[in-house]
């Protein structure tokens, strides 16, 4: 079984910095893109940031030049260092990892239960 476990959440000011983290545990062969997505109350889910297994990144609009996703392969754990926070980025995180259990198997998406993230003075 694999668990992604999300951490770094918490209450922070406007125009402040939190880092979040997600760590892979379990058995598995190995994983693919990693991703942050986001769900603020009463709308959907959106991806706020990808990054590949050889460290290419993508970004959504709202966030670019403020949000940075990294990955330590060594450790199974990606990163999202978000700077500059507004009211709007306010939202439960969610880790997602397309992980590839055995040599013969396919890749399957995996969540995390979340953190929240909240922007307020």
């Amino acid at each position: 079984q694999v668990q992604l476990v999300e951490s770094g959440g918490g209450l922070v000011q406007p125009g402040g910095s939190l880092r979040l983290s997600c760590a892979a545990s379990g058995i598995f062969f190995s994983i693919n893109a990693m991703a942050w997505y986001r769900q603020a109350p009463g709308k959907k889910r959106e991806l706020v940031a990808t990054i590949t297994s050889g460290g290419s990144t993508n970004y959504a609009d709202s966030v670019k030049g403020r949000f940075t996703i990294s990955r330590d392969n060594a450790k199974n754990t990606v990163y999202l260092q978000m700077n500059s926070l507004k009211p709007e980025d306010t939202a439960v995180y969610y880790c997602n990892a397309d992980v590839i259990t055995t040599p013969r198997s396919y890749e399957r998406p995996y969540w995390g239960k979340g953190t929240l993230v909240t922007v307020s003075s």
